[in-house]
């Protein structure tokens, strides 16, 4: 018999957190703005690289390695550190998706525990949803940093449940990266996937439970 949900396990970076002002900060810097996506990509495959053969850094080191190295070869405006830190700075002070506010509120009303689990740092997320007067909906603000390894290992989310005193089966992952849904159903847990982006879900990782075009959408389907 399926265990009843009691904690919503929110990723943050692109799933709570609206990305897309990154690109403008690395046009201030003179660099392209496609470049906030491949930056980013980059910073999760070492993250995972790591993962992989059981080591583990601050998510900071690897956003500025990252960056460093797509910068390297682009003509910017500035020192390349000062472009470096600009860019920094602007993904601490991102916004959340405009469907963020209204699917917290319906899950917390129905009295579902709601926490966050990032590859990020929990000052960044905190951050975040203190910015957006969501802060308080929250119980934790959990990172992998405290954890044994980076999502999507089964340790990440394990650690998730302990520190929520329940079981994987009795917590569902919000997230918009078809890996971490992956990851996170291998782990026990239910899933549901935010299709922001056009794109299909891959095939060769294991299906959300549940999937909508925005969180609140996804919230009502959760409840339902």
């Amino acid at each position: 018999m399926e265990r009843r949900l009691r904690v919503i396990v929110f990723d943050v970076n692109e799933t709570l957190s609206d990305m897309a002002p990154m690109a403008s900060r690395f046009a201030d810097v003179g660099a392209p703005g496609l470049l906030a996506r491949v930056w980013f990509s980059n910073l999760l495959r070492d993250g995972f690289a790591l993962t992989a053969v059981h080591r583990k850094e601050p998510f900071a080191r690897l956003a500025r390695g990252a960056l460093e190295a797509v910068l390297a070869g682009v003509s910017l405006n500035r020192p390349a550190t000062a472009a470096a830190d600009h860019i920094l700075a602007g993904f601490s002070s991102l916004s959340v998706h405009p469907d963020v506010p209204g699917g917290i509120r319906l899950l917390r009303e129905a009295g579902l525990r709601l926490v966050t689990l990032s590859n990020g740092s929990s000052d960044v997320a905190s951050q975040l949803l203190t910015s957006a007067g969501l802060r308080d909906s929250f119980e934790q603000l959990l990172s992998v940093e405290d954890a044994p390894a980076w999502k999507p290992a089964a340790a990440a989310y394990a650690y998730a449940a302990r520190m929520c005193s329940v079981l994987a089966g009795e917590m569902l992952l919000v997230a918009v990266h078809p890996w971490d849904i992956h990851g996170a159903d291998k782990a026990g847990l239910r899933t549901g996937w935010i299709a922001r982006q056009p794109a299909p879900y891959p095939g060769y990782f294991a299906a959300p439970d549940l999937q909508a075009p925005d969180l609140g959408t996804l919230a009502r389907q959760i409840l339902s």
